[in-house]
């Protein structure tokens, strides 16, 4: 058994804690891009799971928004479901409310509860995703079908049209 980092590992407990057997691993190659992480993986672009976190401009809540590696995220279809603007989080707000540095944001593990979870409908198309560990080299696969129910997100259509 490898030893993980402390991020990965904070992210390895938050699977075992929700009974769930997937794994992360460590690369020695970055995964920080979606296409960074589909070469190192050799997987398709669509099967990475980009974990992009947003703030509402009035009232400051974190917004999580699962999209597919594909895909820009449409912010005015989010703002649908939080009825109000949406803002990119900065590296400050985003390590606040998840414990972990852009480029490496899990879907899962956070060190406080994010409530509006979105995830991109095109992830659903694929049999196995695969998620960033808390930092740029470590990833998790799990069944796309199994997303929501690890997230308790809400799954919606995010990509920005072109």
């Amino acid at each position: 058994m490898t030893t993980l980092s402390k991020s990965a590992e904070i992210v390895q407990r938050a699977l075992s804690e929700k009974g769930l057997g997937f794994e992360v691993l460590e690369l020695n190659a970055s995964t920080r891009t979606a296409n960074d992480a589909a070469m190192t993986i050799g997987c398709q672009v669509g099967q990475i799971v980009k974990s992009l976190l947003f703030r509402t401009k009035e009232t400051q809540r974190p917004v999580l928004v699962l999209v597919s590696g594909k895909n820009r995220v449409n912010e005015e279809a989010i703002q649908r479901y939080t009825a109000e603007k949406i803002l990119k989080a900065d590296a400050d707000f985003t390590r606040e409310i998840t414990g972990f540095a852009i480029g490496g944001i899990p879907p899962l593990g956070h060190k406080n509860p994010i409530s509006l979870v979105y995830i991109d409908e095109d992830l659903l198309q694929y049999e196995t995703l695969w998620a960033a560990a808390g930092t740029p080299y470590a990833v998790f696969s799990l069944p796309a079908k199994e997303l929501q129910k690890v997230t308790g997100g809400k799954v919606i259509s995010v990509k920005e049209s072109s």
